[in-house]
């Protein structure tokens, strides 16, 4: 049976900045075996108990993968007009399939603009300080559905986007 899980973190960049936290918050709360937390991070968890505390560094390729220079793509500059752009900056598309797509502005000039489809985060390892503050076996709905109690929980401020 699924167990679901709440837990506490920080994470941190390969370069010691806070990327995202959730203390003082409410807990994130996942059902584990759902892949709704990077993996690496994900295995941790499982092996630890309720009140556990515990640093952990994930590597990229446990976490959001490795960069991977062939997903970044030249486009033609005009596909951007009405847009402020600006070098870093997050954009939001669809693919033909109309699945919502975020992209990241690596560079334009006057005729092009070139973007990047990896995740903000691929590359990096990451280092989480981890406390379990809750730990119970899933109900048949939680571990069907994947949902926590009928509503899916997310990372923190969300600010990094990285949907621990």
């Amino acid at each position: 049976m699924a167990n679901v899980y709440g837990i506490e973190y920080t994470v941190k960049n390969s370069k010691g900045e806070v990327i995202d936290s959730n203390k003082g918050q409410a807990p994130l709360e996942f059902v584990a075996g759902k892949g709704q937390i990077i993996p690496g991070l994900e295995k941790e968890v499982e092996n630890m108990e309720t009140g556990e505390e515990k640093t952990v560094t994930v590597p990229a390729a446990e976490a959001y993968g490795e960069y991977n220079p062939e997903m970044t793509q030249e486009l033609p500059r005009d596909q951007f007009q009405g847009i402020d752009l600006q070098k870093g900056m997050t954009l939001y598309g669809q693919t033909p399939d109309g699945q919502t797509v975020a992209v990241t502005v690596k560079d334009f000039d006057d005729q092009k603009v070139t973007i990047d489809y990896n995740h903000p985060l691929a590359g990096e390892d990451l280092t989480f300080e981890v406390k379990v503050v809750s730990k119970r076996e899933a109900t048949p709905e939680e571990a069907l559905t994947g949902q926590v109690g009928g509503t899916q929980k997310h990372c923190g401020s969300g600010n990094c986007g990285c949907g621990l």
